[in-house]
């Protein structure tokens, strides 16, 4: 989850909330990929997940990588609970799990040798104090009581609340992990036909890299339990946002959006003060209950924008939030499949011509059906696995039109980062697939090997 926004002064004027949005459009040349990945801790010898203290724990990982690679400590109360480098920072979600927000870079190569660079840093520590990470969209064994808590004051809040507003929002935090990847727009318009475009097609992100048919010992039923924690975490900030594809959507109207969402807490001076289910709109009246009389900064709504968990994210850019955790080899993937839809003009005409007039009921079942049957799932008559196969095609096309070269040169484009996904759709098989056959199959219903076959 995001770390404390900074650097905006006090908001003067309501137009201001969405002048915040629209000061993210930039020219083409200026367009930025940024990924995101979470992993799983786990001690190698128990098969637990990682403390946040102790000689095998998450303190002993962040420190690693402060003295043994140059990181600079990102504190919160007097704890170690994050690290950033040229860009790019490394974070901890509520369950230790451990995040990558890479620096924004002009293309795949760049974004993809960034994580590579990580992981192998992180293995690098890891093997030093018997640990190991896993990359899967939910914890296949551990129970909510087994799983740490990290010392941030923002899921000190969050925790109690999310049972006031759904049932599954304590799963999400501490037993779920996502990649994603973070794009940019030009103008207004941009933005929308890309918002719409990406939430749309999100589930084929869902099926594809599903990777969590597993959840507290069992066979879940579902391809991407991750996703399927998702529809019941909290209406009033998840989901679809079908009132993006109506007439006249832009800035203002994701402004309103989000002014009725509930907030979480307002940071002030290194602390979080609760502000649990409180009104930005009280806020900018000088009425919120937890700050009487002050009004908030637009640090205070970038924040607010962080506490909002639509399938795609409206910031100053946009972020594609439908992926599972999954593979070190796939990890590269996603933005693949982005860049290639949204970087191109002609191949995001043809991605939206694929959807465009899907109904918002029709948008919603993909999406239900994507986490449950992967590629099994069925759009007007045609499965998930066909249909992806299209929209590979058309970001393959989309990629090729980029034509930016990686290795100094010897590589012509961005296309080879989708063959993992062409290889998941030639196969008819996810991640999760995979992982129920081997567990039906050579594991012999035993979850045990899980930790060693799906370790980075």
């Amino acid at each position: 989850m995001s770390i404390p926004q900074s650097g905006g002064g006090p908001i003067e004027r309501p137009e201001e909330l969405a002048e915040y949005l629209a000061s993210g459009c930039r020219p083409r040349a200026e367009w930025r990929i940024g990924t995101e990945h979470e992993k799983f801790g786990f001690d190698l010898a128990r098969r637990l997940p990682l403390p946040y203290e102790g000689p095998t724990s998450i303190l002993a990982m962040l420190e690693g990588l402060r003295d043994r690679f140059g990181w600079a400590e990102v504190r919160e109360g007097g704890k170690l609970i994050g690290l950033t480098m040229d860009g790019a920072n490394v974070s901890l979600e509520p369950g230790g799990q451990l995040e990558l927000s890479g620096a924004p870079l002009e293309t795949i190569h760049q974004t993809c040798d960034e994580v590579n660079e990580h992981l192998r840093e992180v293995k690098a520590i890891a093997d030093d104090i018997g640990a190991g990470f896993m990359g899967l969209g939910a914890a296949p064994e551990w129970t909510h009581e087994q799983m740490p808590v990290m010392p941030k004051g923002r899921y000190a809040l969050m925790t109690p609340y999310m049972d006031r507003v759904g049932t599954t929002g304590k799963m999400m935090m501490y037993r779920t992990c996502t990649v994603q990847v973070n794009l940019d727009f030009a103008s207004e318009a941009d933005m929308t036909l890309k918002l719409r475009t990406s939430l749309a097609l999100q589930p084929v992100a869902t099926a594809l890299f599903a990777a969590s048919p597993f959840f507290e010992g069992r066979v879940n039923g579902w391809k991407s339990w991750r996703a399927r924690i998702w529809r019941d975490l909290d209406p009033a900030r998840t989901g679809m946002l079908p009132f993006v594809f109506e007439p006249g959507f832009g800035f203002e109207r994701y402004v309103d959006y989000a002014l009725d969402v509930p907030m979480y807490f307002v940071y002030r001076d290194g602390r979080y003060i609760d502000a649990l289910g409180q009104s930005f709109r009280d806020f900018l009246a000088g009425r919120l209950p937890a700050l009487p009389g002050e009004k908030p900064t637009l640090s205070d709504w970038a924040d607010h924008l962080t506490t909002i968990f639509p399938e795609v994210r409206l910031k100053r850019f946009m972020e594609m939030r439908g992926a599972d955790g999954g593979p070190w080899r796939r990890l590269c993937a996603l933005p693949g499949l982005w860049v290639g839809l949204l970087y191109d003009d002609a191949a995001l005409a043809a991605a939206w011509d694929l959807c465009k007039d899907w109904t918002a009921e029709e948008r919603e079942t993909l999406r239900h059906d994507a986490a449950r049957y992967g590629l099994a799932a069925e759009i007007r008559g045609r499965t998930m696995r066909d249909f992806a196969r299209d929209v590979l095609a058309i970001a393959r096309t989309g990629l090729a039109a980029r034509a930016r070269p990686g290795a100094g040169g010897t590589i012509p484009d961005e296309t080879h980062f989708l063959n993992a996904l062409h290889e998941i759709v030639d196969a008819g098989e996810t991640s999760a697939d995979e992982m129920l056959a081997r567990y039906e199959g050579r594991w012999n219903g035993d979850l045990s090997p899980i930790y060693a076959e799906y370790a980075y």
